[in-house]
C-alpha cells in the first residue's frame, strides 16, 4: 500500500500509518508543477551574478564567499559530507522513514527549489525499503536538524550507510540493489535537504503517537485500580467535570464511567463505607489525565502544522529567493516539552495507585503486596519499587529542553531550540511509562481477583482477560521481569484500550 501525501494538508493519522505500519508514501501528483517552477528559479540564480545564499555562496559564517557556477555541484556534495557529524545510537528505522516522509511534505510545497528527481528518489527509497543509517545525536534544532538530515542526504548521493530490508550495507550498494540511482545534487539541493526540522518533528510525532496510547491505557488501568481498592465512582459524575469545563477532563471522566458501569464491586460498598473520600490518585484521575490529554492535543496541533511546513532556507517565494529562519525548531521544542510533562504526570499518578494497592494500610483489605501468602512471598513489593524508579526518571527527563540554548557556528547561530534531544528523550519516557502502566494493570487485576466472588464491570473483565492471556495470576513468587514486559507490551500495542472500547484520542 502507498499513501498519498498532500503538501500542506496531510493529517497526523496518515503520518502515523507511515510510522507504525511501514507503508510507502508519495507526493500528490499536482505538487510537481510548483516544485519544478521553484527549481528553475534556483537554476537561474545559480547562473547569475547576484549572490544568493546557499545557491552560489558558502554557508553560515561563510555566506560571504562566492562560489562559481562550475563548483555548485561540488559545493552541495561537500555540504552534505561535512555535515555528517552525527553520533550516538541509531535512529530507529520507523522514525527515519517518517522523517523522510516529512521531508517529502516540506519539499512538496514548492518553495525549496529542488528538482522533482530529489522527491522521486525519496519516494523510491520509501517504496523499496532503503532506510538511511542515521545517528540520533548532533542536532541543536536551530539551523535545521543538520547532522541527522545530512546522513539521510548522504545515502541519497550514495555515501554513508543504509538498511535494505533491515540489512545494513553501504548506501550506494543499497540503492543499486533496490534499482535506484543516487542523485547528483544541484544548486541549493543539499541545503534544502539538511535545513529543516524533520528529524525533531518525526521524533516528537512518534512520541505523541505512543503517548496517546499510554493515555488511553491509563484510563483502563485507573478504572481497574479504582475497583481493586473499592474506590468510589462519585467523583466521575458528569456535572463535576462540566462545571470545570476542560475537554480532556470531561473525556477521561466519561470514559472511566463507561468502563466501570455495572461493577458488582462498586455496588457492594455504596452504603456503609466508612471512607469519605479516596486518595487523589483515585479521585483526581480525570483532572490529571485529562490535563495531560489536553496537552497532548495542543502538541498535536503544533506538530501537524510543522509536519506540513516548509522549514528550509532560503525559500523560493513570490519576492524571490529570500533568507529567513523557518529552520528554527522552537515550536517543536515547546511541543516536545509539553509531551514530556504529560507523560511524566500520567506515570506519576499511576505509580501512586500501584503504591496504594500494595499497601495493606491503604488498599481496603487487599493482602499485603497483593500476594496470597505474604511473608513467605514478597508479591509485587519490588515491582512497585521499579515503578517508583521509572517515575522518578521520567520526572527528571521532563525538565524542559526548550529553555536551553548555546551559540554555535561562530556565533552566527546564536540561539538554538534543542528540539532534537527534547524530542528524542520522549522515546525513553514512553518506554518507562508503558512499564509503570503495565505494572498497574497487573496489580489491579490481582486486586480485583482478590475480591471474588464480587466481579468488576463487563468492560474491565475484558481488560483482565487481556492481561491474563499474557500473564497468569501471581500465586507464589516468580521472576516478574518477563511478566512486566508482557504487560507493558499490552500498553504499547493499545490492547487494553482496544479490548475495552476506550477511544479517547487527539
Amino acid at each position: 500500500m502507498t499513501l498519498t501525501l498532500v503538501p500542506g494538508e496531510t493529517r497526523l493519522d496518515t503520518l502515523e500509518r507511515v510510522w507504525r505500519e511501514g507503508v510507502a508514501a508519495t507526493l500528490a501528483p499536482d505538487a510537481r508543477d510548483a516544485i519544478e517552477t521553484a527549481a528553475e528559479k534556483v537554476a537561474e540564480a545559480a547562473r547569475g551574478d547576484v549572490p544568493v545564499y546557499g545557491v552560489n555562496t558558502g554557508f553560515g559564517k561563510l555566506a560571504s564567499v562566492r562560489i562559481p557556477p562550475e563548483d555548485v555541484e561540488t559545493l552541495q556534495r561537500n555540504l552534505i559530507l561535512s555535515h555528517c557529524c552525527g553520533v550516538g545510537e541509531l535512529l530507529e528505522s520507523e522514525t527515519t522513514r517518517l522523517m523522510m516522509a516529512l521531508k517529502l511534505l516540506s519539499l512538496g510545497r514548492g518553495a525549496s527549489g529542488v528538482r522533482w528527481e530529489i522527491c522521486a528518489l525519496i519516494e523510491g527509497m520509501l517504496a523499496k525499503g532503503v532506510v538511511p543509517v542515521i545517528p540520533s545525536q548532533g542536532s541543536v534544532g536551530a539551523s535545521g536538524d543538520l547532522a541527522p538530515l545530512a546522513h539521510m542526504a548522504a545515502a541519497m548521493i550514495g555515501e554513508g550507510e543504509a538498511l535494505l530490508d533491515g540489512v545494513r550495507m553501504p548506501a550506494g550498494e543499497a540503492l543499486k540493489t533496490a534499482g535506484l540511482t543516487p542523485v547528483v545534487l544541484g544548486a541549493k539541493e543539499g541545503l534544502a535537504l539538511i535545513n529543516g526540522t524533520q528529524f525533531s518533528t518525526a521524533c516528537a510525532l512518534a512520541a505523541l503517537f505512543d503517548g496517546v496510547r499510554a493515555l488511553r491505557a491509563s484510563i483502563v488501568t485507573s478504572g481497574l485500580s479504582t475497583d481493586a481498592i473499592m474506590g468510589s465512582t462519585q467523583p466521575l459524575q458528569p456535572e463535576i467535570h462540566t462545571l470545570r469545563g476542560h475537554a480532556g477532563q470531561i473525556d477521561v471522566a466519561t470514559a472511566m464511567s463507561a468502563l466501570m458501569a455495572g461493577s458488582e464491586i462498586r455496588e457492594s460498598h455504596r452504603e456503609g463505607d466508612s471512607r469519605v473520600q479516596d486518595p487523589y490518585c483515585i479521585r483526581c484521575q480525570p483532572q490529571v489525565a485529562g490535563a495531560a490529554l489536553d496537552l497532548l492535543r495542543f502538541a498535536a496541533q503544533t506538530l501537524e502544522i510543522e509536519a506540513n511546513a516548509v522549514t528550509d532556507n532560503p525559500l523560493v517565494i513570490e519576492a524571490g529567493i529570500v533568507s529567513g529562519g523557518n529552520f528554527h525548531a522552537e515550536p517543536v521544542a515547546f511541543a516536545a516539552d509539553q509531551i514530556a510533562l504529560a507523560l511524566s504526570e500520567i506515570g506519576a499518578i499511576a505509580q501512586r495507585r500501584v503504591a496504594l494497592m500494595v499497601d495493606p494500610a491503604l488498599s481496603h483489605d487487599l493482602p499485603p503486596f497483593l500476594t496470597p501468602a505474604p511473608g513467605l512471598n514478597s508479591g509485587f513489593m519490588i515491582a512497585e519499587v521499579t515503578t517508583a524508579a521509572l517515575m522518578s526518571e521520567n520526572k527528571h527527563l521532563a525538565n524542559p529542553c526548550s529553555t536551553d540554548s548555546t551559540p554555535t557556528s561562530a556565533n552566527q547561530e546564536d540561539h538554538v531550540s534543542m528540539a532534537a534531544h527534547g524530542a528524542r528523550r520522549l522515546r525513553r519516557m514512553n518506554a518507562n511509562l508503558s512499564m509503570i502502566l503495565g505494572v498497574e494493570a497487573l496489580c489491579a487485576a490481582q486486586g480485583i481477583e482478590a475480591r471474588t466472588p464480587l466481579v468488576t464491570s463487563h468492560a474491565l473483565r475484558r481488560a483482565i482477560a487481556t492481561v491474563r492471556a499474557e500473564v497468569p495470576r501471581l500465586e507464589e513468587d516468580r521472576m516478574m521481569a518477563p511478566d512486566m514486559e508482557r504487560s507493558a507490551a499490552l500498553v504499547r500495542d493499545d490492547a487494553l484500550a482496544r479490548e475495552t472500547g476506550v477511544e479517547v484520542g487527539l
